[in-house]
Order: C-alpha cells, then sequence, then structure tokens
C-alpha cells in the first residue's frame, strides 16, 4: 500500500487535497481535504438578520445569487413574507442566469482544458481539443467566456452588479422591469442561444432537451460533429468516461428551475424529507456531534485526533447522497439521464455529470425566455415585511453544483444561529462515525493510476466532474 497527496488542484475554487491509498496500481480508498477554515456562520451569530443578505453572498464570487437566494428564502420563511410572482420570476431569472454562466465556465475552463494536456497526445481527438480548449489560447473556451460575459449583462440590469448584489431581499428583488428593459433581456438571452446552438451543441436547444437515451445522445454527437459536445463525446468514448468515478448511486435534489424536490436512488423518486438530514462532525476539524443544520453548530478544534477536513459530513438517513445537474436531473426524470444511468448501474460517472449539466444549460435558457415572457408590469415585485423577535427560517436553492441550503435561528431580535450546507459541502464531505465515504471519495475508489503520471489523469477528471467550489465547502 502507497500513498499519494495530490493538492492544491489547480482551477479549483478555494483550496483542495486528496489524499490517495494506493494498492495494485489504483485507488484502495481517498480522503478529500478541506484545508481551509472561513468562519461565516460565526460572523452571522449576534447580527441583525438582514445582515445576512449582505454578508452570507460573500462566501463566494462565483455563486454568490445562489448564496443570496438562500439567505433571503431563509429570512423570508423567518418573518413571513414571500415573494410576489414578479420578484419571484426575476430571482429566479438571475439565478438561471448565473447556473448557465456556471455550467458553461465548468466546462470550457475547467473540465476540458485538461484534455488537451500532452500526456493525451497520441490520441485521435488531441489535436482538436488542445485546438479548442488549451489553458489561456484554446478558441472555444475563448469564446465560451465572451458569450459568458455577454449574459452576465442580465445581472447587470437587474441587480446593478455581479457578484454580490443586493438586490434579493425576503419580499422579492428591489428592481422592477419596464418594456424596454424586456426587450434588452430578450435580446441578450437570445444571443446566448444562438451560442450555444451553433458552437457548444451544434443543433437547437429544443432537440437536445428531447434526447431521450444514451443511443441518442451518441447520434447527435455524429450528426453534429464539429460542436464542442461532439468532441466531448468522442473523447469520453474514447476513455471510457462512462464507467469512470462511479458515486454512491443516491441523489438529492431541492427542486427548482429545472424539475422537483426528491431523492433518487436506484431509478426510484422518493419524497424529499430533511426532517432526517444530519451533519457528522466525526472526521472534521470540529467538536459536537451529529446536529441538524436548525440546531447545528460550528466550533473548531484543530488538533482533534482522526479529523482530515473543516467540512462536516451530512448525511440524510445516515447516508450520504450526490448532489448537482446530475440529481436535479436524475430526480426530475429526465429520460436521456434515466436512460445513462441505468447503461452505468445508477451510480453516475464522469461522462453523465458533464452531460447532464450541458443538458442543464440548455433547459435553463428555455427557462430564462419563459421567465422574461412572463415578467409584467402590472404587478409588485417586493412585499414590505416586519422583523422578528424569535423565528426560524429555512432557504433551500439549486446552485449550480447542487443543495444549497441556509437555516437560520432569530432570538431576541438578533440572529443567533446560522448554518450552511453547500453543495461542496455534500459531496466533498469526509468519512461519517461509521466510516461511509463522501460522494468523491467513493468516486475514486478504485480508479487506475497511470505510471509516472503524477497526478494521475483520471484522478482529475473525477474530481473536475463533480465542479468543486471549495470556498463554499466550510463555513
Amino acid at each position: 500500500m502507497s500513498r499519494l497527496v495530490i493538492g492544491p488542484f489547480n482551477r479549483v475554487e478555494g483550496d483542495l487535497e486528496v489524499t490517495l491509498e494506493a494498492a495494485d496500481g489504483r485507488v484502495a480508498s481517498a480522503q478529500v481535504t478541506a484545508p481551509l477554515f472561513r468562519g461565516f456562520e460565526q460572523i452571522l451569530v449576534g447580527r441583525a438578520p438582514l445582515d445576512a443578505l449582505v454578508i452570507a453572498p460573500r462566501i463566494c464570487g462565483i455563486c454568490s445569487i445562489s448564496q443570496s437566494v438562500a439567505a433571503a428564502r431563509a429570512l423570508g420563511q423567518a418573518l413571513g413574507v414571500r415573494p410576489p410572482p414578479n420578484g419571484r420570476r426575476v430571482a429566479d431569472l438571475l439565478l438561471a442566469v448565473e447556473n448557465a454562466a456556471d455550467h458553461l465556465t465548468h466546462f470550457a475552463l475547467f473540465f476540458m482544458p485538461d484534455f488537451a494536456r500532452s500526456e493525451y497526445a497520441g490520441r485521435p481527438w488531441h489535436a482538436e481539443a488542445a485546438r479548442r480548449f488549451a489553458a489561456t489560447s484554446g478558441q472555444s473556451a475563448r469564446a465560451a467566456m465572451a458569450a459568458r460575459a455577454r449574459l452576465l449583462h442580465v445581472v447587470g440590469l437587474l441587480a446593478g452588479k455581479w457578484p454580490h448584489s443586493l438586490t434579493l431581499q425576503p419580499g422579492g428583488v428591489a428592481k422592477s422591469v419596464d418594456l424596454g428593459e424586456r426587450v434588452r433581456l430578450g435580446l441578450i438571452v437570445g444571443e446566448f442561444r444562438r451560442y450555444l446552438e451553433q458552437s457548444l451543441f451544434g443543433g437547437s436547444l429544443e432537440s437536445l432537451t428531447a434526447l431521450d437515451s444514451f443511443v441518442a445522445l451518441e447520434h447527435w454527437g455524429e450528426r453534429h460533429g464539429d460542436s464542442d459536445l461532439a468532441l466531448f463525446l468522442r473523447l469520453s468514448r474514447d476513455l471510457s468516461l462512462d464507467s469512470q468515478g462511479r458515486g454512491v448511486g443516491r441523489f438529492l435534489s431541492y427542486g427548482g428551475l429545472t424539475g422537483r424536490a426528491g431523492l433518487w436512488c436506484d431509478g426510484r423518486v422518493a419524497p424529499l424529507d430533511l426532517d432526517g438530514l444530519r451533519e457528522d462532525v466525526s472526521h472534521g476539524w470540529m467538536q459536537g456531534g451529529a446536529l441538524h443544520p436548525a440546531r447545528g453548530q460550528t466550533r473548531p478544534d484543530a488538533d482533534k485526533p482522526m479529523a482530515y477536513s473543516w467540512s462536516k459530513a451530512p448525511r440524510l438517513d445516515g447516508l450520504s447522497c450526490e448532489v448537482g445537474a446530475l440529481a436535479r436531473q436524475a430526480v426530475n426524470g429526465h429520460p436521456l439521464i434515466a436512460d445513462v444511468l441505468a447503461c452505468g448501474g445508477w451510480q453516475g460517472s464522469v461522462h453523465d455529470r458533464v452531460v447532464a449539466r450541458l443538458l442543464e444549460l440548455a433547459q435553463l435558457v428555455i427557462a430564462m425566455e419563459g421567465l422574461i415572457a412572463a415578467l409584467n408590469g402590472d404587478g409588485p415585485y417586493c412585499l414590505e415585511h416586519g422583523a422578528a423577535d424569535r423565528a426560524e427560517g429555512a432557504g433551500l436553492a439549486e446552485a449550480a453544483r447542487g443543495a444549497l441550503g441556509h437555516w437560520l435561528r432569530i432570538e431576541n431580535g438578533g440572529i443567533a444561529g446560522y448554518q450552511i450546507v453547500a453543495p461542496t459541502t455534500w459531496n466533498f464531505s469526509p468519512r461519517d462515525a461509521d466510516g461511509n465515504p463522501g460522494p468523491l471519495e467513493q468516486a475514486l475508489e478504485g480508479t487506475l493510476l497511470e505510471p509516472g503520471v503524477n497526478p494521475p489523469l483520471m484522478v482529475q477528471h473525477i474530481v473536475r466532474s463533480f465542479d468543486p467550489c471549495m470556498s463554499c465547502t466550510v463555513h
């Protein structure tokens, strides 16, 4: 048995280390470490409740709108106010734009550049991958970032700036939309659609979202061979990415624009009941026991024996769950994702996670167009609300990387408790008290380690398929 420590990973938001125990040229076990403690949950305690709208989004500069949405929803539930339809549509539109931008960034800048590496020079697709996705010079990567920048003008129009806008409030949004702005929003999203259809997918969004099987997806790649998606499908087939990074086989979603809430396992969806949610800290540098986030604590213990991460280990009814686009599509029962999961033994893979993210990217643009069309100038965009001396609230949202939850407790008019369970907390969690690995730790087991390649290529592909945002992991 030998040990290999990989880290810090490049092209990852925040710090990440992975320790691998290897035997017979494969990963026997893995430990995933979040090495940076941040303390946002402690910063919020004792402050005025509405301060969460300013502080919580600064957890991350990639998914700050997701954090804003979750904070506003937690406050809204605690203060007894819900956004009116127009306010909800604008908040959903902002979240859709951020998630779409995140999916595109992950594919073009974080995931695909690894296939332009010189170690793959003998592969038939390598020259094309390097031309399109080589770091700093890839043509497709540069086009993707230009399209992303133009799409984010939607956030500028509706929220004033990105990241860390203050437009999202418990009662809605602080910005109404007139007819001229609706036209501008439509033009921006329409331009983004054209980029996706001409470059990334090579065909219409509606045709892509109508695919219903693994075979249909492969036929799509053959018909649209010049697209970036087709390139990914070719290299995925060559490297057997559909058999790499098999996860825990349980998928959790809070629901949202692209689907419903639920828990998926073995092809079946059950209603989501969060009463059994606990944050295990047995292998985290934290004091205390396994608690529901509504009663959670954040008490650091940097010298704790047997601990190896600052991340807690979220478990639902004692089991780890994968979250993200693949989880959302599985819970919602999209036929394409149902078929690729069935083909791979119901566990998910590198291939499946990337396909689900790109499928959702197409769905999000269609949803944006519907939200813009539904905005009207007659109804309000924000409702007033009072204060609370004692209250509790939970704000659940689906960030690009998966299920995000904020749990708020107000006592004597101030924040007495604030707990955040982010998507990467779920996916990159350490082991729990029973020794059960987190989703990434499970996905890495059995991975072949290429002789003389450090860090191992397939390990990097598996890690990146989860799209880690380590800044969001520890609070």
